[in-house]
């Protein structure tokens, strides 16, 4: 998977587990990747002490990824199999499936404010202790979610309530990929920045499938009554264990030495990174904003798809059980490809695969929908593996270790989260606005929702190629291009 090995092909589990075995390996050939970073001319910029340690660090953004976007993905598939009809009762199922899925944006809508507060910590205090913060935040948000009362208990309290723990989650998550990849990308060698980044990448794909695992036997085993009682509430208990390994996990890692030398600067320290950052790369941060656009892909299937095919209002007739699956699927493929594509990444350059996959996804989402409208599962699972297994992680095993190169290192976790959390919050819009636009009984919904998808992927996609080509620079030479 991860490697390049001509055996057969793994199962999810061999492959995940093979990656951890892969980074947890602290053997001489770790040793002789530790490499003692050169840093050219900066001011108030030396070596730190120390050599770099990437393996440590992805797997630091491997399990972090996978404990924080289990209780994310929590929310998101919550949002459109079980919310609507506890949290937001309505005689209008158009109504009901809206509200919900607005309550799902909200957590997007926090995300800039947790970008520019968690992304100024990350830059002035550590790549480390910002990770660890993320984990705590979300951890104790999405417990409270397990534990809140029903409309039908408390009224207007129930969905007032989910909304104010949406917007800490989205508070928390707005830290975690940009503090993460940071650190990441800081500590891998030049030749290798696209495979170690993509790691926590793959992590987030593991917590969405731990987050499905968890929901798909409990949908399954539970009556549908006992599953929207209490059933649906265990997956979210369960964060409790987050909050006590996301702690020890990332305080076990150690900041990048480069950062360590450049943050005893007294002027990197008297910096806010945020008007730093409007001032000196604002073009930047705008094309990173519309680059993160490509998630629209993500909203046409994995999230207004769903509501599509299962929300008796459209009458396609799937259950919420069997889009569990296709969810689970379609995150399987996705840890299977995309240490392969990161790999690739620093091969080829990553523009060419971040255009290739967002206008190859754009026209795929078009075809899922399509799918989900002959109800045929076999093909669902068929398009949805070719969409989120292939195109879409072309883009989305990529684009992190892209903003990161993109951004000088004073500013990088700042200009990260900003980029992808405006961005993120504009299209979370995405679902409702496709709900809006093609509502139950509307003709043509594959046809409508796939032409948007794709304009919108269209526009991503020339934003990348406005954007600097790091394809065969060192991120030394990088910095001081960008300085």
């Amino acid at each position: 998977m991860i490697t390049n090995s001509t055996s057969g092909p793994q199962s999810p589990r061999q492959s995940g587990m093979e990656a951890l075995r892969f980074l947890a390996n602290e053997d001489e050939g770790n040793q002789r990747m530790s490499i003692t970073p050169t840093v050219h001319a900066q001011p108030g910029l030396t070596a730190g002490t120390g050599g770099r340690d990437p393996k440590r660090a992805a797997m630091s953004g491997w399990i972090g990824g996978a404990l924080e976007y289990y209780d994310f993905a929590l929310y998101g598939l919550a949002a459109t199999l079980i919310f609507p009809a506890i949290f937001f009762p309505s005689e209008n199922p158009t109504v009901a499936i809206i509200a919900s899925l607005a309550t799902y944006a909200v957590g997007y809508v926090s995300r800039p404010v947790g970008a520019i507060v968690l992304g100024a910590y990350g830059d002035k205090h550590g790549r480390k202790n910002v990770l660890v913060m993320a984990m705590l935040l979300m951890g104790f948000a999405t417990f409270a979610v397990g534990l809140l009362p029903t409309y039908g208990q408390v009224g207007i309290l129930a969905p007032v309530l989910l909304v104010i723990l949406r917007l800490v989650q989205g508070f928390a998550v707005a830290g975690e990929l940009g503090g993460a990849s940071a650190m990441i990308v800081e500590h891998s060698p030049d030749a290798r920045r696209g495979f170690f980044a993509s790691f926590s990448l793959q992590g987030t794909q593991v917590g969405s499938i731990l987050a499905t695992g968890v929901l798909l036997p409990l949908a399954a085993l539970l009556p549908a009554d006992q599953f929207q009682t209490w059933g649906w509430r265990i997956p979210f208990l369960l964060s409790a264990f987050v909050i006590l390994a996301g702690y020890i996990i990332r305080r076990r890692v150690q900041e990048p030495p480069a950062y360590l030398a450049q943050s005893d600067s007294a002027a990197a320290k008297r910096r806010f990174p945020l008007l730093d950052l409007l001032r000196t790369h604002p073009r930047v941060m705008i094309l990173c904003v519309i680059m993160t656009f490509t998630n629209v892909i993500g909203m046409a299937t994995l999230i207004f798809g769903v509501s599509y095919a299962t929300q008796e209002g459209y009458g396609i007739g799937f259950s919420s059980s069997e889009f569990l699956w296709v969810t689970l699927v379609a995150n399987i493929a996705a840890v299977v490809t995309i240490p392969m594509f990161g790999a690739l990444s620093d091969k080829i350059g990553r523009r060419v695969l971040m255009v290739a996959g967002g206008l190859g996804g754009g026209l795929a989402a078009g075809g899922y929908l399509w799918a989900i409208d002959q109800r045929s599962l076999f093909l669902v699972f068929v398009s949805v593996v070719i969409v989120q297994g292939i195109f879409f992680q072309m883009w989305n095993s990529t684009f992190a270790t892209f903003f990161q190169e993109q951004f000088p290192m004073r500013i990088r976790v700042t200009g990260f989260a900003v980029s992808q959390n405006v961005g993120l919050m504009i299209a979370s819009f995405f679902p409702s606005i496709f709900t809006a636009v093609a509502p139950p009984g509307s003709a043509n919904v594959p046809v409508v929702i796939g032409l948007i998808t794709f304009g919108i992927c269209l526009v991503a996609a020339v934003a990348t190629f406005l954007s600097t080509d790091t394809k065969g620079k060192s991120l030394e030479d990088l910095e001081v291009h960008k300085a």
